[in-house]
């Protein structure tokens, strides 16, 4: 039997800074093992608690490697990343990953409902049971996302748009702080659109930060309040007419 990978942690948090904005990046340079080139370069780059924020670029541009950065999944080469005043490592139970739909094995033997409730090992461990309330959690979540009726499906039967709210499910029943969500708008259905916009409105409502890398322009001032564009590893302008909203340096 395979082993399903979905990024998570589950370490505690220290001391956090309750006046440091949700993450802080400064010179950051980072690349993956095996190879010289940097995909990212000297980044800089600071979020309010609160704010919804796009990272926005082309395929290729870093959008990927600057939120598994951030998630502590890649060691960076050069600068600091800071999480509410606490460096990467420190509070991983209060930051999540959602990672791309590609990067989840769907073939694994799972329902959906298991599936979702993993997200709650961060504050269980691996050895201790889930209670009532991790899954009154996840019924929420699933309500939420528009898929209880779907809970005992096994994941491999889900359509692109089922797996993507199944995926953001998972990372709302962690109720971390901090969202990282890399291309959850990538090939999914006008409903599944409107959902995960709604989700991201109710995120901020309850003091959350979520980061989102995408590679869609419109409806940029619905759903963020700030963005901050990449092109091949480096911040780039803001492009004619583009939307830039609060400032993240």
């Amino acid at each position: 039997m395979g082993r399903l990978h979905v990024p998570y942690s589950g370490c505690r948090h220290g001391n956090p800074d309750t006046l440091a904005p949700a993450l802080e990046i400064k010179n950051l340079s980072a690349g993956y093992s095996g190879e010289q080139r940097l995909a990212l370069k000297k980044i800089n780059l600071s979020v309010p608690v609160g704010a919804r924020v796009a990272i926005v670029g082309p395929n290729g541009s870093g959008k990927s490697t600057l939120l598994k950065s951030v998630a502590g999944l890649l060691p960076i080469r050069n600068g600091k990343i800071k999480i509410y005043g606490e460096a990467v490592g420190a509070c991983f139970h209060r930051t999540v990953y959602l990672p791309q739909r590609s990067e989840v094995q769907w073939s694994f033997p799972i329902d959906v409902r298991k599936l979702v409730l993993s997200g709650r090992y961060v504050h269980l461990g691996w050895f201790h049971r889930a209670a009532k309330e991790d899954y009154q959690k996840v019924d929420v979540a699933l309500n939420q996302l528009g898929i209880k009726s779907i809970g005992q499906r096994q994941i491999s039967q889900l359509s692109g748009g089922q797996q993507q709210r199944v995926l953001l499910a998972r990372a709302l029943v962690q109720d971390a702080d901090l969202l990282l969500l890399d291309e959850p708008l990538n090939a999914i259905d006008a409903d599944t659109r409107e959902i995960v916009s709604k989700v991201l409105k109710d995120l901020k409502d309850k003091g959350k930060t979520v980061i989102v890398a995408t590679h869609f322009l419109d409806k940029m001032a619905q759903d963020y309040d700030g963005a901050f564009y990449l092109n091949e590893g480096e911040e780039a302008a803001i492009p004619p007419g583009g939307f830039s909203g609060i400032k993240l340096r």
